[in-house]
């Protein structure tokens, strides 16, 4: 690679940190059962390839989603590593105290930008939802544990079509209000482009700092690494991916699910930005869990150079 293919636009950041969400947000979008000790094979494969940020599971009603009925099982099973935070989601102070015994690192709490949204999935306004939030940011601060927020349908919704960057605004000032200490602006359904994601970053970079605002895109209209790239334009240097884009979103038909891992790795490093991930390792944590599945692979790059390599080794 040559000097020239390394330079980075001024704004982009030397370094970005990659918060692999597809031990939760993609294997919970599984129909078939996942057993217990691949979700946490996973895991060890994605902190063995430098992941330093890593989204364990979800504390919800295993009665909405089955997937994740062995949350506690997966987070105690887990051998951890010094320096990578394990975070779990947990929408209410149930989920939360059902967390706590296995010591995560971070929960994850979430709200739409979208009023309709809100109103049609969880039955209440914007602001309700967050004011139920309320008691498990306080619990989790009180126990030690950092908050994050996430703010879906951050671009468009499937019921009210365009959402205005203004109420994404609206969103993170209200998680701010209450303790919030993260928010993660994401295009839910992926309809986004650059310059719309980038009018959402920004919205929500009027309340909090650049290193408390990070970037969740899906891929249904293959903008994600696109929009990535916007978000590297104005400084953002978090993002959620998830290995070999697993994932889905059952709210957009056809929806490919969450930005790889592994694409973007390729991305950041064909643009000289460190990730402290082994792209090769990770290729490989993707292949297994695919594996285990039985299903192709989600990464463009994880099959092109996986095809590259058994080409090579052909007599």
């Amino acid at each position: 690679m040559t000097a020239a293919m390394t330079v980075r636009p001024a704004a982009c950041p030397d370094r970005v940190t990659l918060v692999d969400v597809g031990p939760r947000d993609g294997l919970q979008n599984e129909a078939q059962p996942v057993p217990t000790e691949a979700k946490i094979e996973l895991i060890h494969r994605l902190q063995a390839a430098g992941l330093k940020e890593i989204e364990a599971t979800s504390f919800v009603s295993p009665k909405w989603v089955p997937q994740i009925a062995d949350a506690a099982q997966v987070l105690a099973g887990i051998q951890r590593q010094p320096g990578v935070r394990y975070s779990v989601l947990t929408p209410n102070l149930k989920g939360l105290e059902a967390a706590l015994p296995g010591r995560p690192d971070e929960v994850v709490v979430f709200a739409a930008a979208s009023e309709a949204f809100s109103r049609k999935n969880i039955n209440c306004s914007i602001e309700e939802s967050i004011e139920r939030f309320v008691p498990v940011v306080q619990a989790a601060q009180a126990a030690g544990i950092r908050v994050r927020g996430a703010i879906s349908c951050a671009v468009g919704c499937p019921y009210q079509g365009e959402v205005a960057p203004s109420e994404v605004g609206r969103v993170a000032a209200l998680m701010k209000s209450i303790g919030v200490q993260h928010v993660g602006v994401a295009d839910t359904i992926g309809v986004g482009t650059p310059r719309a994601v980038q009018a959402a970053l920004e919205a929500a970079l009027a309340h909090y700092p650049l290193a408390e605002v990070s970037g969740h895109f899906h891929d249904t209209y293959g903008m994600a690494v696109a929009n990535v790239y916007a978000s590297l334009e104005v400084g953002i240097h978090t993002f959620d991916t998830s290995v070999s884009g697993l994932g889905g979103c059952p709210y957009a038909k056809g929806a490919t699910g969450n930005v790889a891992t592994e694409d973007v790795v390729y991305l950041l490093h064909g643009l000289g930005i460190h990730t402290g991930v082994d792209l090769p390792a990770l290729i490989q944590a993707g292949a297994y869990i695919r594996g285990v599945l039985g299903q192709a692979n989600g990464s463009r790059v994880a099959r092109a150079m996986m095809a590259k390599q058994a080409g090579s080794t052909c007599g």
